[in-house]
């Protein structure tokens, strides 16, 4: 719209945001797909805040990383950053400064390795994407214990995949911001929900600059023309929709289903079988009583846990006398590492394993409760065995939110299949995380897409040369001149899962999984 053009946008669902959308329960209260945090090292999404004039709805937490102490249950330690020191040198001080993590010798042993990354930047960091995190460390001679006390936090949080598992190009990225920006890793919360405090606006500015927003318009098919060129768009309402440029912004997973059969043997779109979303759980717990927590983001570094943030006392709008606990629950599937598929569990048994977790980390906060069993382990404090703590946070209520297919899985070896946002076919743009931007997976690597699929757009209204279409992998053309041409199978189903989004599960949606993704369900 900024650069004099017309868009139209067309959502799938009845909610706006894809993988930052939420909505609202029976009770009124809000529910998230994903706990999302806001970081001073992302460009892109700070200058959309600037744009729409919402930074006062960002939330700044005080610059420091917070991690629950495995050995210690219901303590924690910090990565504190020292205001007015500069950076890489605030980042190297806040480790050093920490005394509960790593030695002397571990945090010095850990640097060299490093350094290349500073040095090289990234030629070096994308070098790197054949190796996992683990094979990294042991390449480079890192201490085993960097694993333990910050790669497996890092890795759940960037990716929801253990670190066997993670490119080690997808920590380097992070890193990289992290060490070149003085508040890169300072964290930010919205002040409310998405939708209304960050999808609405987002709406808003289009409308007001000529743009039109439909929900409610899941498309059915792709129609192209004997030269491959996009001719229109089917919704599954019977309507076409025809345009000068096309722009997909659905989830890898999806647009694979909907690539048309002219397509499916060009190599730019057989490259995407190589790419996949990896499954993660969202929970929201709500508690009859006020959690000792504090005003931050917090790494639990436990098994099943991520992340995790108490919205009661983080988000303005969340504001009570009663603590939300909103977590990230990874890995949850064998494809991300776990050795449990969650995914094909019932609420009751993650939130139960959820529980016992929480107990273990907290002792003296979360109560023993029959009604999860799991709470009712013996719990250590400095090495002492507590009673039963029945007057401890009991849970009202819960939320499980399942997202089969999140953000692309960054296992080794991805990065050289992600396809530049201008594709071969003229009038036919890719947007999407999982697209070739050096963001990774992230909220600001979805928004660098977009800016970058907008520059191939604008530069065809133009009639000037568009930018960036990337070589495809030698192997993935062979793959393709010997493939058959196949017809798309189709986005199916009316659920957020048909559209590469997050929900509640049911009956109904649980069968719409099993028929459409049938692996995320499969006993291990």
């Amino acid at each position: 719209a900024d650069a004099g053009q017309e868009p139209v946008v067309y959502e799938a669902r009845d909610v706006l945001g894809g993988k930052v959308s939420a909505w609202q329960d029976k009770d009124g209260d809000w529910v998230e797909t994903g706990l999302h945090i806001f970081f001073g090292a992302y460009p892109n999404m700070m200058n959309l805040f600037s744009e729409l004039d919402l930074h006062d709805r960002l939330q700044w937490k005080v610059h420091k990383m917070i991690f629950a102490m495995q050995e210690l249950p219901g303590e924690f330690t910090t990565f504190d950053f020292i205001p007015g020191i500069p950076a890489p040198f605030n980042f190297a001080l806040a480790i050093l400064l920490n005394q509960k993590m790593l030695t002397l010798g571990e945090k010095l042993q850990t640097a060299p390795p490093l350094l290349p990354m500073l040095i090289n930047g990234q030629e070096f960091i994308d070098d790197q994407d054949e190796l996992s995190v683990l094979d990294f460390m042991r390449k480079y001679g890192m201490p085993e214990r960097i694993n333990e006390e910050v790669f497996i936090g890092m890795a759940k949080a960037l990716d929801f995949i253990d670190p066997d598992k993670l490119s080690m190009t997808v920590i380097l990225t992070a890193m990289n911001r992290f060490l070149n920006e003085d508040n890169g890793l300072q964290m930010a919360f919205l002040d409310g929900n998405q939708p209304d405090r960050l999808c609405e606006p987002m709406k808003r500015s289009i409308e007001a600059n000529g743009g039109k927003v439909h929900t409610g318009k899941p498309l059915k098919e792709i129609v192209v023309g004997d030269d491959g060129a996009v001719q229109a768009l089917v919704l599954r309402g019977g309507e076409r929709v025809v345009a000068d440029e096309y722009v997909s912004a659905m989830p890898v997973d999806v647009l694979r289903r909907l690539v048309p059969r002219r397509w499916s043997t060009m190599p730019y779109f057989k490259q995407l079988d190589e790419l996949e979303g990896i499954p993660v759980i969202n929970l929201h717990l709500w508690f009859d009583k006020k959690l000792d927590s504090v005003d931050h983001l917090c790494f639990s570094r436990s098994p099943l846990l991520s992340v995790y943030a108490d919205m009661s006392t983080t988000c303005k709008e969340y504001a009570d006398d009663k603590s939300m606990l909103e977590l990230v629950f990874a890995p949850c599937s064998p494809i991300a590492g776990s050795p449990v598929n969650w995914m094909g569990k019932s609420d009751d048994e993650i939130i139960d394993a959820t529980m016992g977790d929480l107990a273990r980390l907290f002792p003296t906060e979360i109560a023993t409760d029959p009604r999860w069993p799991a709470t009712l382990g013996q719990r250590k404090v400095h090495g002492k065995v507590l009673p039963e703590y029945p007057d401890g946070a009991k849970l009202l209520k819960f939320a499980v939110v399942r997202t089969p297919r999140s953000v692309y899985a960054a296992i080794p070896g991805r990065n050289k299949y992600k396809p530049s946002q201008r594709s071969p076919v003229p009038n036919f743009t890719l947007a999407g995380c999982y697209t070739s931007q050096k963001f990774l997976g992230s909220m600001e690597g979805a928004v660098l897409s977009g800016k970058l699929a907008a520059e191939v757009v604008a530069a065809r209204a133009a009639g000037a040369e568009a930018p960036g279409l990337k070589e495809v992998e030698q192997h993935i053309i062979d793959e393709a001149h010997a493939a058959q041409p196949k017809d798309p199978v189709g986005c199916n189903g009316n659920s957020p899962i048909a559209f590469g989004g997050g929900c509640t599960f049911d009956d109904m949606r649980k069968k719409e999984l099993q028929k459409q993704d049938p692996v995320q369900l499969a006993a291990v």
